[in-house]
């Protein structure tokens, strides 16, 4: 599903050019639907945040559920390929795929969110979600009564690793005696094996859960069986009230104004 929005709201917080400047077309690859209540849809309102605070002086597309293989270069291609000034490829396995289209298209600008490999025309960018990973380590080595900890994790790659470690190191920071064990979904948005992986972590004895996965299965699941556990992305709170100790949430809004702003000044 491809879907463009031009709004007519005009901002005037940031020196982006007059009102008659042709507008930057800015384009957003999803790994899931804006739906999910996780990961994309955090990316989907950082989006329409950055519509409804730089009005005309933008407009933009995005394709939903589009796989991490040679569907994205199809994808990423067809957003090239349709005069967009910079698009946001927003899932790890995107990698390889942006830098293959980045090459065909050298005057169009890529970020990758989030890998490591870049190139005259491709950024990477992250966000500092490990920083609430130390958080939930630290209220969860706090909230335990069994000292079992169960994380899911999407894939074995580098930021969910990085996640994981985080959310150990502030765990151990206020209780050496509790320990964590991982279950790997090999999906990121997979709301039955989700719930699977917590029902498996509550079965062998954890009380507190977190996640590396985008639905709210989790939290559903732990609230079913009296455990606790933290919310991914945004607030999953709505979903489960009484298991949902906090949620660490991504703000991407003001990210994505700074580089539409980066790219009207040529930066």
């Amino acid at each position: 599903m491809i879907k463009l929005i031009t709004t007519t709201i005009f901002f005037l917080g940031l020196m982006l050019g007059s009102a008659n400047a042709d507008p930057k077309k800015i384009g957003f690859i999803y790994i899931g639907p804006p739906g999910d209540h996780g990961w994309t849809y955090m990316h989907d309102q950082g989006r329409q945040y950055m519509e409804s605070q730089l009005g005309d002086a933008v407009t933009s597309t995005y394709i939903e559920n589009v796989p991490e293989n040679a569907d994205a270069v199809r994808a990423i291609r067809k957003l090239a390929a349709s005069g967009h000034d910079l698009i946001f490829t927003t899932s790890f396995n995107y990698m390889d795929q942006t830098l293959e289209v980045a090459k065909e298209f050298p005057n169009i600008k890529f970020e990758h969110i989030t890998g490591y490999k870049r190139s005259k025309n491709v950024a990477t960018g992250n966000i500092r979600f490990y920083e609430g990973r130390y958080v939930q380590g630290v209220v969860a080595g706090l909230m335990t009564k069994t000292n079992k900890i169960g994380y899911i994790g999407a894939y074995p790659i580098a930021e969910v690793i990085m996640g994981i470690n985080a959310f150990a190191q502030g765990l151990r920071s206020v209780n050496k005696d509790a320990s964590i064990s991982v279950i790997w979904a090999n999906t990121w948005y997979d709301p039955v094996k989700e719930a699977d992986a917590a029902k498996v972590h509550i079965a062998e004895g954890a009380d507190i859960l977190a996640q590396h996965t985008d639905s709210p299965a989790m939290l559903q699941i732990a609230e079913k069986k009296g455990a606790l556990g933290f919310g991914q992305s945004t607030d999953m709170s709505a979903f489960a009230p009484k298991a949902q100790l906090f949620a660490s949430v991504n703000n991407w809004g003001p990210y994505y104004i700074k580089k539409i702003e980066q790219l009207r000044n040529k930066k």
